[in-house]
């Protein structure tokens, strides 16, 4: 571009030249329209329907616009005839961009029509008797005139592309803060509209650091929604809301974030995704760790995240249903304890509790025994066999 402008500057025709080209002009247009639409199938609806008149009005000022140019006075001149015709392929680089559209179509216009026009006034120049010198170096500066053309609208097709691109960025975000505030689903429901985002069936909250998601952009679906704070209780971490993760597909899900210090909630309706995101978070505040240091999967500590709903109330349940034991001395307490709970667990099999506690089967006949004269009946109560598997589970199943 920088080679070519000061050539299309410098360079001038005489008026009388310029004459006969600018009385054809408006017929070298609607040549260069029919090649453009002959050639380039994706503008030939364009043309045939309303916005064809503009077109045509756009091709014969960008036209005019050049011969304006050439002919100009020589000398500085700050109201270069240049400026407008940069700035409108420049917006119509833009409005490719909002259609959809590549830029290939509108650069292959720009090249067949700068061949068109350039016969055009070849011709017109040579039957107006002009110098072989002076029609060539007329051709170049078609075809400079064009690169220049095609440049700004380059640069105004990126420009709206990113403009777009981090509009629609920003409306995700809102999607995603609504969707973990747990806004009210009309709220959530037409902020996903503003973002044009298709809603899956459920989505899985998944808790990352945030260093890892930074490399994880291209594991999911493209739905997939990023908060990038996890709030006050979460620092450094980021909230991925990823679709349809259910069934077979969470499987594959806890896989991809295998090393990744991830904890992936459950999956949940998409308007419910806060439900999914709260168990994450509760999972946590668990002293839990991931299998081989892979991902946490909330399934699995299902048990503990029942008995510390509550702290308190089970801290009252053990005291409760240890009662009984309050006599006995804090290292024989424990061992009957361990006792009681593995029975529970294995259902009375003897051998099975004296397997897992590293003891003889005697040794358990004897406990058990003890224990069976400290709670009497109560062994043989359902109620009471709940609230001492419940208590004494929690044991295992909490964190200490």
């Amino acid at each position: 571009m920088d080679e070519t402008l000061p050539d299309v500057r410098d360079f001038r025709l005489a008026e009388d030249i310029v004459v006969p080209l600018r009385e054809r002009l408006p017929e070298v247009a609607v040549q260069t329209i029919g090649a453009i639409t002959a050639t380039v199938p994706a503008y030939a609806e364009a043309f045939a329907g309303e916005l064809g008149a503009k077109i045509e009005k756009a091709v014969r000022a960008a036209l005019g616009t050049f011969l304006n140019l050439v002919s100009r006075g020589a000398g500085p001149d700050p109201g270069s005839p240049l400026a407008p015709a940069i700035e409108a392929a420049y917006a119509l680089g833009r409005g490719e961009a909002r259609s959809g559209r590549s830029l290939d179509a509108l650069l292959g216009a720009y090249r067949i029509g700068a061949r068109v026009a350039w016969r055009q006034f070849a011709a017109i120049s040579v039957s107006t008797g002009q110098p072989a010198p002076t029609i060539a170096r007329f051709a170049e500066l078609v075809f400079a005139y064009i690169d220049e053309l095609s440049a700004a609208s380059v640069a105004g097709h990126a420009d709206e592309l990113a403009s777009s691109g981090r509009a629609r960025r920003r409306r995700l975000e809102l999607l995603a803060q609504a969707l973990v505030a747990g806004d009210p689903p009309e709220v959530v429901i037409a902020a996903a509209e503003r973002a044009e985002w298709a809603p899956p069936q459920t989505l899985t909250a998944v808790l990352v650091p945030e260093r890892a998601a930074r490399s994880m952009a291209d594991l999911f679906d493209a739905r997939t929604l990023h908060v990038a704070e996890g709030g006050p209780e979460l620092p450094e971490t980021t909230v991925l809301l990823i679709p349809d993760a259910q069934g077979p597909s969470r499987g594959h899900l806890i896989r991809l974030l295998s090393c990744r210090g991830a904890i992936v909630g459950p999956a949940r309706p998409w308007l419910r995704a806060r439900d999914s995101l709260t168990r994450a978070i509760r999972v946590s505040r668990l002293d839990v760790r991931a299998p081989a240091g892979g991902a946490v999967d909330t399934e699995d500590h299902l048990l503990a995240l029942v008995v510390t709903a509550d702290p308190q109330a089970l801290a009252d349940l053990r005291d409760r249903v240890l009662a009984p034991l309050s006599s006995e001395r804090a290292a024989t307490a424990a061992k009957l304890v361990e006792t009681l709970r593995s029975w529970l667990l294995h259902q009375g099999r003897r051998e099975d509790v004296a397997a897992e506690l590293f003891v003889h089967p005697q040794t358990v006949r004897y406990r058990m025994s003890r224990l069976r004269e400290l709670y009497g009946d109560r062994l043989r109560d359902p109620q009471w066999l709940l609230m001492l598997t419940v208590a004494l589970a929690a044991a295992q199943a909490a964190p200490s």
